[in-house]
């Protein structure tokens, strides 16, 4: 039974899956921290004070405030600049999963790329054939 389990867990499909998953997770926390606190500054010092974070469109008119989470509390909105937020998250994971992947295959590869070793058999019929190629010089 434990040799079972074994092969279940070490199967391709299971690795793949887990590993997908807790790379997920892990760079998440990352890269919300990445865009937050980098990447939304840097653009809004760039664009002279711009956050999405807090950019939201008022759906009723009993919403008078002018931040996301006191706005929420009033009635509906439209927050878009959290949306944008979300997305350049996504982009990101995105693009380094992608990267991640790129260097495992790249690796895998390399390691497929390189041909056995050559037979005793082989390294013998070899030495045969350049001994009849330089007789007939």
């Amino acid at each position: 039974m434990l040799e079972e389990f074994k092969k279940f867990a070490l199967r391709g499909n299971v690795v793949d899956l887990a590993i997908g998953v807790i790379i997920g997770a892990a760079f998440g926390a990352i890269v919300n921290s990445l865009v937050a606190d980098v990447l939304m500054p840097i653009i809004g010092a760039v664009t002279g004070g711009l956050d999405f974070s807090n950019y939201f469109v008022r759906l009723s008119p009993r919403v008078t405030a002018d931040s996301l989470a006191e706005a929420k509390k009033q009635g509906a909105v439209l927050a878009w600049g959290s949306f944008i937020t979300l997305v350049i998250n996504f982009i990101i994971i995105a693009f380094v999963l992608f990267l991640v992947i790129k260097l495992m295959n790249r690796a895998l590869r390399s390691e497929a790329a390189k041909p056995p070793a050559p037979t005793k058999q082989e390294e013998l019929l070899t030495e045969i054939r350049d001994l009849l190629k330089s007789e007939r010089k």
